[in-house]
């Protein structure tokens, strides 16, 4: 979907931004945003698990490291790994639905 999704650099993935609201898309756009949508959140766990490998390396880093301003350095990018690591389970919790209005609207059409 060109233009809906733009990759979100802090996150690893690309993130829906929509124009119009939901509603406004008809049922068509609406059922390919949610495949493509479907399609980039299934790439999540795998992302997630890149960064908790990231954070288990940084905390591995950390208790070897005897430089106190190195160690904050470390805390600071597990932290932000972490940010990361809670943001991508809130997109990945989020599962739109095609509008209920426009679904009955284009089948009693069809029909």
């Amino acid at each position: 979907m060109n233009g809906i999704f733009i990759e979100d650099k802090r996150l690893g993935i690309p993130l829906p931004q929509l124009d119009k609201h939901w509603d406004d898309y008809s049922a068509e756009e609406q059922e390919a945003i949610l495949l493509e949508w479907e399609a980039i959140r299934g790439l999540i766990p795998d992302r997630i698990a890149t960064l908790e490998r990231q954070i288990n390396e940084k905390q591995d880093a950390l208790g070897r490291e005897a430089d106190f301003a190195r160690s904050c350095q470390l805390n600071a990018d597990i932290a932000e790994l972490a940010s990361i690591i809670n943001d991508l389970w809130i997109w990945y919790r989020i599962s739109p639905t095609i509008s209920f209005k426009k679904t009955a609207v284009v089948k009693s059409k069809t029909r």
